[in-house]
């Protein structure tokens, strides 16, 4: 990785799209936007996000895909999970206050969680891709984009 190469925080609902809507009109610039993350090893997402994307799947996945998902993710991806992705950890320790103040700015649970989660395991992170970069204008404490948008201006630089 560049030393001057920007961390990123990738939102769950990139893999979605990437893994179930491959006819999706965003997918090609979400492929492109995740070859540049693993080739650049500057992608980054937290275990709330991986077990979010791991409920959504759960629907069309047997136990054995699931469990490919979870641990094969951060290969198949080249983004890192924090913290780890281990099934024998604890669920990382989060003060409710935290979590309650992201509510009253009408934030949602899992996106709660994931802010919180990703304050405490990635404080390094200034950036956020996400379709839904308008959810954490007043949530997220750096830049929140689209993937078009973070392709656009990293192209660009």
């Amino acid at each position: 990785m560049d030393p001057k190469q920007e961390l990123v925080l990738v939102d769950t609902n990139i893999f979605v799209i990437d893994l179930r809507y491959k006819r999706d009109a965003n997918y090609k610039i979400i492929r492109l936007f995740l070859d540049h993350i693993a080739e650049n090893r500057n992608g980054f997402t937290t275990i709330i996000n991986l077990l979010e994307l791991c409920g959504i799947l759960s629907f069309n996945l047997n136990e054995r895909q699931l469990t490919e998902l979870w641990f094969y993710f951060q290969h198949k991806y080249g983004a890192t999970v924090l913290p780890a992705p281990d099934l024998e950890t604890y669920f990382p320790s989060i003060v409710i206050k935290e979590i309650f103040d992201l509510l009253k700015n009408r934030t949602s649970l899992g996106d709660a969680l994931m802010i919180t989660v990703a304050k405490k395991h990635l404080p390094f992170i200034s950036r956020m891709v996400s379709w839904d970069n308008l959810h954490f204008e007043n949530t997220f404490p750096g830049t929140v984009s689209t993937p078009q948008e973070f392709m656009q201006t990293t192209v660009s630089e």
